[in-house]
Order: structure tokens, then sequence, then C-alpha cells
């Protein structure tokens, strides 16, 4: 159960009963480089027998754990996650054939193809609107303020489903190349698209999350997958590692290293947290954009990385790949997914173009329809298997977004 919040970087701790804490209160406009992580009370997480993720595992969730210490029975809580979570379903997860006798590894996929969305994405969006729909009810709110989000792939239609199923005024920011028909796909669903393009004076990095940033300040809630602009993100995003635990446990199957694909680190943080801290984290970014991997090698040992955030992590200059969804110019959870690979053993792995055409190839020529970004965890195990690296037992890979 989760019991509070606290700083990564300064130490903060926030009590699970303050609404709208996304953010450590000591981050500032000059001073951002914060990121709030749930603390548990480190009770196992027993999910209950329903087919409904959001549900079966609240316990788990600092969005109950929120709602409950406001007085919310369990009952409205399980009726507000039902109310928003249509299609918050455990996927699939079973040892991939293709890809097992493709490599001589044992592989085993978890296929977020067929969740909301059509991504991981909005697993970790779902528990900051939760958190919003709980504060609404229990009359904490005055109006919706809108969400904000800059992205123009998986999270931005994943933040468009969901706002679209509670009509919450939605606004994606998004740089200047995206393509126009995933922008119609934005529009039907209701979202304020608002094209960003750089100008003189812009403060490095995206443009587009500039602008998301400008809108926070002005009051907009940062609907968004990385932490340091809403650690709640990093709530419900724990879902997957959850269900791959029991999934795994279930099929008796023994994971020695999961490969995750890193482009802003919820995802890698999430996943492995909620898997613990077995199996070993493989770490998986293009050679075309790996902020984290010469972060990590920039840290070395060091016991505070934190501390050492504006020295290590910088925007990468010039992102390309084939595996456009994992171009974040930095890692934006670098903090989190630090934190895993440390605790689990595990390391960052740096993916050639070649591998990531070869691994999405692999995928959809065994019948998958899977994104490039989506396969970027089996290229992963190509390069290490390439540099003579083969793990010892099975490991896990996540098909984490549909081809579109």
């Amino acid at each position: 159960m989760v019991v509070g919040w606290v700083c990564a970087v300064c130490g903060t701790r926030v009590d699970i009963a303050e609404a709208y804490s996304w953010t450590c209160p000591r981050a500032t406009v000059d001073d951002w480089r914060h990121v709030l992580m749930p603390v548990t009370n480190g009770a196992p997480v027993i999910p209950d027998d329903d087919p409904n993720t959001l549900v079966a595992f609240r316990h788990a969730s600092a969005w109950w754990a929120f709602a409950r210490a406001h007085g919310m029975d369990d009952d409205v809580t399980v009726e507000i996650a039902r109310d928003i979570g249509d299609g918050f379903s455990r996927t699939p997860f079973a040892r991939h054939g293709v890809l097992s006798d493709a490599t001589g590894v044992e592989v085993w996929a978890k296929d977020e193809t067929s969740n909301v969305a059509g991504s991981h994405k909005a697993r970790h969006l779902v528990g900051v609107l939760l958190h919003l729909l709980v504060a609404e009810r229990l009359g904490l709110s005055v109006g919706r303020a809108p969400l904000a989000i800059s992205s123009c792939g998986n999270a931005a239609l994943a933040a468009a489903t969901l706002a679209s199923r509670v009509r919450w005024p939605i606004t994606v920011f998004v740089p200047t190349w995206m393509d126009e028909a995933f922008g119609d796909g934005l529009d039907r669903l209701g979202a304020d698209v608002r094209r960003c393009a750089r100008h003189d004076g812009d403060p490095p990095g995206d443009p587009a999350m500039a602008a998301f940033r400008r809108a926070i300040a002005d009051g907009a809630v940062p609907f968004s997958v990385q932490g340091p602009h809403n650690g709640w993100c990093l709530d419900t995003g724990r879902t997957i590692g959850w269900e791959m635990r029991a999934q795994a446990d279930a099929a008796g199957v023994d994971l020695e290293r999961v490969y995750v694909q890193v482009g802003g680190g919820a995802f890698a943080t999430c996943c492995s947290a909620g898997l613990g801290d077995a199996p070993a984290l493989h770490a998986v970014q293009t050679a075309g954009c790996a902020p984290l991997a010469a972060a990590v090698a920039a840290l070395g040992d060091d016991a505070n990385p934190g501390a050492r955030w504006a020295e290590v992590m910088h925007p990468w200059d010039s992102p390309h790949s084939l595996a456009d969804g994992i171009l974040d110019d930095e890692t934006y959870d670098w903090l989190g997914v630090v934190t895993r690979l440390r605790a689990s053993g595990g390391r960052t792995v740096i993916a050639d173009e070649a591998t990531v055409v070869a691994a999405h190839r692999m995928v959809n020529n065994g019948g998958d329809a899977v994104s490039p970004t989506g396969t970027a965890g089996v290229a992963g195990l190509l390069s290490d298997l390439a540099a003579g690296d083969r793990p010892d037992a099975a490991v896990a890979i996540v098909f984490s977004g549909v081809a579109r």
C-alpha cells in the first residue's frame, strides 16, 4: 500500500492525503529537477480476482490510498475505477515461439497492443485521472482545469482517449512535423492540438515541451507520462509489472532479465518496480538517442545521483531512429531507472539502428503488428546476443505499442 511520496532528489515527503501533489513542493521554475516517487509500507501486492486491472490492484495504488485517506468507501473507489477503466484488463503474457526459436533464448512477451489506445501509456495516465476524479467526488476541486501533455505519439493518443471518456478539456502540445492523420485522430477525440515551432531564445530541447511547461505554469494539469512533471504517472504505471509478476509466477517461469525500451523512462521505472528486484532490468535505447546510457556512464557508482542531475543528464543532440517513440531528448525519469537498475542488478543497452530495424522485422514477420518503438526491447536482446552476452534463463520483453 502507498503511504506517501518522497522526492528522489531532495528527500521532501508529501502525505498521501494531499490533493494535486503532482510535483515536489521544493521544485521551482528554475529548479525543476525534482521527482516524487511513491512510498509503500512493504506489504505484498496481492490482486483481487477482478478482470479490471485498476480494480484488481487498487489496494497497492496511490489513487486508492488517497481516496481512503479521505474516508471514501471502497465501493465508491471501485465504481470510479470501473467508470473510467473500460479496457483496462490484464494483457497477454506468454512464451513467444518465433522469438524463442530465432534467438535460442526462452522469450516471454507482454503484449500491450490490445491495451487502451493501443499501448502501455494509458496505464500511467489513468492514475492521474483517477486522482482527479476522486478529488472531484470528494468536493476538493473547483472546476476542471484543462489537462496538458507534450507528445505526438502513443502518450498523446492515450491522454486524449482518457480525457474524452470524462469530457475533460485537454491540450496536446506537438512538434510541427507531427503526422496530419495522427492530428486528425486527436481532433476527433476533442483535443486542442497546438503545433509548437522553435523560436529564437527558446531553451534547449523540445519546443513542445517548453510550451507544455508554460501551460502548467498558467494552471493546467500536467497530464504527463513523465514523473518530474507529475509523479502520479508512476502510480498505476506499475500495473504492467504487477501483472507480469503474477503471470510469470502462475506460469512457473523464472525470468532472468526484462528488456524494456526507454524514452522518458517512466515505463522502465514502473515495469521493473512492479516486477520487483528480479528479473534484472536491461534498459534499452537506440544509438541515435541514448541520454540515459550516457548519464549512467558519467554517474558511475555515485550514491547520490539526484545531486548530479544537471551535470549528467543533458538533451540529446538530433535524436533519430525508426523507433521514434523513444526519442525523448532527455530521459526525464532517469533517476527511477537508475534506482531499478541498481536494485535489480541490471544495466543499460544501446541498440544500433540496423538491430532496431531487424527486431521490428523479426516480430512483424512473425505475425505480430507492433510498432518499431514497441519492438525496441527485442533489439536490446539481439544486441546482447550479438555481443556474446547470452542469458542463462528466460527473459521478458514488452510489445509496448501497436503498429499504426
